[in-house]
């Protein structure tokens, strides 16, 4: 079947910098100490600023690094679409953001296509420095500001004109060799006076462009609706945790869980649902998550459990039992004891060695036992 819910556009801003997205690059090489981008995106005008980081990186520091190269520059946007990373969703961003009045709209859980135009970017991105920097990649660091500089300064296919001329209302200046004795000046003040019409013609064709890519959109998906009462079931994809070497395959882990009850409709294609009060997941999902139950309604007492999920929302791999213990000592450091773990839905030869204090850490209420036991 097509996915189900049809495309929901975000509404095209009327001014530029009041609305923008955000996200993140990671995997990088380190360059200079620097490990991942913060990429920040003007809804209007497509204009970017990449903002490079270090690890660890929490919620405080990716607020100053914001407010030094964002905020500084453009004032506090009135909203930010953004994913559900633990960065945006931590109590000190909500509240930041919250006490100056922007509107934080983040994607439904494990729908992160809700902010596809920052996830454009960062491809984009990627592919830049994959030209710059592909000989040397731990130079990427030196780039950047090249890479921002080329994105800004090229022509958008759905604004037909380039992010740099939207926001300052003048075409990109060119990078000319200086003359000794030669002085180039441009006529800003000629170009001003087209501002107004500028940004109309710019809403314009991003409405078009909008439009266009919905109607193709549209044409691979299902308008899919659920009322209010309604129990469905919740598919959720087995990520796997990097703190857990499992290696197996996930073919025949279940992908659907419920049924839950439809507690009410977020927006046009969201749905939350009565999620176990235990549960660590977001109890808001996009439609194509969710396949409707058919059959007796279940008991109101009985809530469907969902599997345990990690410190980021990943879904964990499931152990069924403990198959053998030892003691590893390469004599530098303590040593380690570790469990032989045999994953549920994977064959006995997919069981791994885990670290006995991480793997209790991760899964404190599964009861070890030995395979004597």
């Amino acid at each position: 079947m097509k996915p189900a819910g049809l495309l929901q556009p975000l509404p095209v801003p009327s001014k530029v910098w009041t609305d923008i997205s955000m996200d993140f690059i990671e995997g990088l090489p380190s360059s200079q100490g620097y490990t991942c981008v913060m990429v920040v995106v003007n809804r209007l005008s497509k204009y970017a600023h990449l903002i490079p980081l270090k690890h660890p990186y929490i919620a405080i520091t990716v607020a100053k690094a914001f407010i030094s190269c964002v905020v500084r520059l453009h004032g506090i946007p009135a909203s930010i679409v953004s994913d559900r990373d633990k960065v945006f969703i931590s109590f000190f961003w909500r509240t930041l953001f919250q006490s100056q009045g922007t509107q934080l709209c983040m994607s439904s859980a494990y729908h992160p296509q809700s902010d596809g135009q920052t996830e454009v970017v960062n491809r984009i991105l990627e592919q830049y420095l994959r030209c710059f920097a592909g000989d040397q990649p731990r130079k990427w660091f030196d780039w950047i500001p090249w890479a921002e500089f080329s994105y800004n300064t090229s022509l958008h296919s759905a604004t037909k004109m380039t992010p740099f001329e939207v926001v300052y209302g003048v075409p990109p200046p060119s990078l000319l060799t200086y003359v000794p004795g030669t002085s180039n000046v441009q006529a800003v003040d000629e170009h001003l006076h087209d501002r107004d019409c500028l940004l109309r013609e710019l809403r314009r064709n991003l409405l078009i462009a909008q439009n266009r890519m919905k109607s193709q959109a549209d044409q691979h998906r299902r308008d899919v609706s659920f009322d209010v009462g309604d129990y469905v079931y919740l598919k959720l994809q087995p990520y796997r945790q990097s703190s857990v070497a499992f290696r197996s395959s996930m073919k025949l882990a279940p992908r659907f869980f419920g049924p839950y009850q439809v507690l009410a409709k977020v927006g046009t294609v969201s749905y939350k649902l009565a999620l176990p009060q235990d549960s660590q997941i977001h109890n808001v999902f996009h439609v194509s998550l969710l396949r409707k139950y058919f059959g007796p309604l279940p008991p109101t007492s009985t809530v469907a459990s969902l599997p345990p999920v990690s410190e980021s929302a990943n879904i964990l791999p499931q152990p069924e039992a403990v198959l053998d213990r030892r003691v590893v000592n390469n004599g530098k450091y303590h040593p380690k004891h570790e469990i032989l773990v045999k994953w549920d839905g994977a064959p006995v030869e997919d069981a791994t060695w885990e670290n006995e204090r991480r793997f209790i850490k991760t899964y404190p209420t599964f009861i070890l036992a030995d395979k004597d036991s």
